[in-house]
Parts: structure tokens; sequence; C-alpha cells
């Protein structure tokens, strides 16, 4: 039986990818070793990083004055490297989630942070308009797709009147972006680039080093800036994954195409939430819906059908469609490999069991 994947992360991958770094772990090209054995520093792989920083700029049309970086310590980490090396005395923050509110919780150990707007009054089922950022800010940090509630801020957003730093860790890659407009944006790559291991940072440069207080080596951006991701050992096979997923995404078409399959995606899977008598989406405001993790609940009144509707679209090969436990309900995370025909796999299933019930 086919299986769906819908895991939120780690997740879904093109097969080929998976395929051909599966074949770099028995021999990676001509060196009659394995990528899992073999020296970040040694010539074979140098190119590698610089393959895939070269694919990044050119996908997301990074002006110059940037550095890619691939560094580890997920995006956690990155909750505390952004204040560490922009905030002097106040930042703003965007609160919509549990991703958002842990930045926001990093950023208080470095100075005043103002929360501009937060939707957790709803648990977070909506993206707060009509907020001010201060002007005095060192920075605007907001993330960009809650994997977890299933909202979603796709270009344009607000206008910032202070630099602006973005988690983009679950929809790079999905739409085009302005780097231009950031000074930093950061992510895990399990969601949408590469296996679990690996993050990306893109850094504009003549931002890093406008603090006053001494930022320790290893979380010093300037650190991976000046040592090209090197300065110790790179996690090599998600790097090198992450590469071979770059040169498919630009086989694909780019991220324009991946901006139109995932609406394609999604706009088939909200169709049937909302025609479906069973069910219903959490997001309030259809403008907001996330469309690479699609959130949907059964209806009150089917509420006590959830578990078999779990059971029945497991046993059809749906796999990882459980919500996140502070949701509840059903989660369809559809990243930029999964393929639309998973979506009308998924799509059969709620209407099977509606006709059931």
């Amino acid at each position: 039986m086919k299986k769906h994947n819908f895991n939120a992360g780690p997740s879904i991958l093109p097969r080929e990818v998976i395929e051909q770094t599966a074949q770099a772990v028995l021999s990676f090209e001509d060196t009659g070793l394995s990528i899992l054995e073999i020296s970040h520093r040694a010539k074979y792989f140098q190119p590698v990083v610089d393959e895939a920083v070269a694919l990044f700029k050119e996908l997301l049309h990074i002006p110059e004055g940037y550095s890619v970086l691939f560094l580890g310590g997920g995006a956690s980490l990155e909750f505390c490297m952004v204040p560490y090396n922009f905030l002097e005395k106040k930042a703003a923050y965007l609160n919509t989630g549990t991703w958002a509110k842990k930045a926001l919780k990093e950023a208080k150990n470095f100075g005043e942070v103002v929360e501009v707007a937060s939707s957790v009054d709803s648990n977070f089922t909506y993206i707060p308009k009509n907020y001010v950022i201060p002007a005095d800010a060192d920075y605007f940090h907001y993330t960009s797709n809650n994997t977890i509630f299933g909202t979603e801020i796709r270009a344009p957003f607000v206008e910032s009147p202070v630099p602006v730093v973005c988690d983009m860790s679950s929809d790079i890659f999905s739409h085009p972006v302005d780097v231009s407009k950031y000074i930093c944006i950061y992510g895990g790559a399990q969601k949408n680039l590469a296996p679990a291991g690996l993050t990306f940072v893109i850094v504009k440069d003549e931002a890093v080093g406008k603090v006053s207080r001494t930022v320790p080596t290893m979380l010093n951006y300037r650190t991976h800036i000046d040592g090209g991701s090197m300065f110790n050992t790179p996690p090599v096979l998600p790097i090198y994954s992450a590469l071979l997923n770059l040169r498919w995404i630009k086989k694909m078409g780019g991220v324009e195409v991946m901006a139109q399959r995932a609406k394609e995606r999604a706009d088939l899977l909200y169709a049937e939430i909302d025609r479906n008598k069973l069910f219903r989406g959490t997001v309030t405001d259809k403008e907001d819906r996330s469309y690479m993790n699609i959130c949907f609940v059964m209806n009150e009144e089917y509420k006590d059908l959830e578990a078999e509707f779990l059971k029945f679209a497991t046993d059809k090969g749906m796999v990882g469609i459980k919500g996140h436990r502070s949701v509840g309900g059903f989660r369809a995370s559809c990243y930029n490999a999964m393929p639309l025909e998973s979506v009308q796999a998924l799509v059969d299933c709620m209407q099977e069991f509606e006709k059931a019930h």
C-alpha cells in the first residue's frame, strides 16, 4: 500500500533526493568513501557547500551583501543567536504561536522586548493585523509559518520601520521572498529542505557586529560568515541532501513553481474541509490559512468520530495526520515534495468517511 507522508517534520523529501542521499551514504561520488566518513575539509566536499550556497542565492534571488550559512542547533538556537547578534536595547516580536513565543522568550535575556501583537486569545487561529512596530526597535521578528496552528504570513507583510528578522523554518522555498527586506532569515531545514540536523541562515553582512556586547565565538554570525560555515564540523550529510533538494527545486522550475504547487495542494484540501459536513478548518480567517500545515478538526456534533477517522485514514496509508496536542484534530503538512495525488488521496478518504457516516 502506498504511504502518503503528511508528517510535520522531519518531513517528506523528493524520492530522488532520498535515493541519491542513500547512494552517497554507500559511496560518495568517486571517492570510494561514504559521505558519513569524509572530511568536511576535503577538496571534494567544499564544492557541495559552494553549490548549495549558490543555489540558495539563485533560487531566492538573494542580493549582494548577504551570506548563506549552514549551522547546527536548529531554529531553537537561532532564537538565542538573533538577539545575541542584533539586539542592543529593544526588539519587537509578533507572537503568532509556539515557536514565535519561544523566540520572544529568548530575546528577553538580551534586552527589552515589545510584543507588538498576539493571537493567543484564540489559541493562535489568526494572524494579528494593524499592529504598530516601534520605530526605535533594533529589529522586528516574526515567524512566517506556524506548523502547530496552521497559520502563515506570505508576502507582502506589514511594512516595517526597522530591520526585519524572520523564522522561515517551514515555508522556505515555497513562495518568493524579497530577501532585501530582511537582515536575517533562518530556519531548521527538516521541514522543507533537508533531513534533521541542519539550520540555514541568510544574513545581511553589514548588519552583523553592531552590538556592544561580546558575542561568544560560536554564537557570532561573523565567525560563520568569515569561516564559510566551516568554523567547526558542519552537518555534512544534511548539507548534501539540501544540495540535492535545491537541485530538484531548480529542475522543477524554481520557487515560483513551488508556490503554484503549494496553492494547488492547499486549495484542493481546504475546499474539501469547507465542503465536508464532518470537518471544519481551525484558522478563522481564510487569508491566514497555511499552505504548508493544513489544520482541521471534526465539527462539534461529530467529535466522537475523531479517533475512528484517524484510524480509517491511517489504514488507507495517510501518515502523520494527527494534529498537535495543543490543537487536536488533524494536520496535513504539505511541503514542497508533497505530490498532489497524496492530497487527493486524503480528500478521497474524507469523502468516503463522510458517506459512511
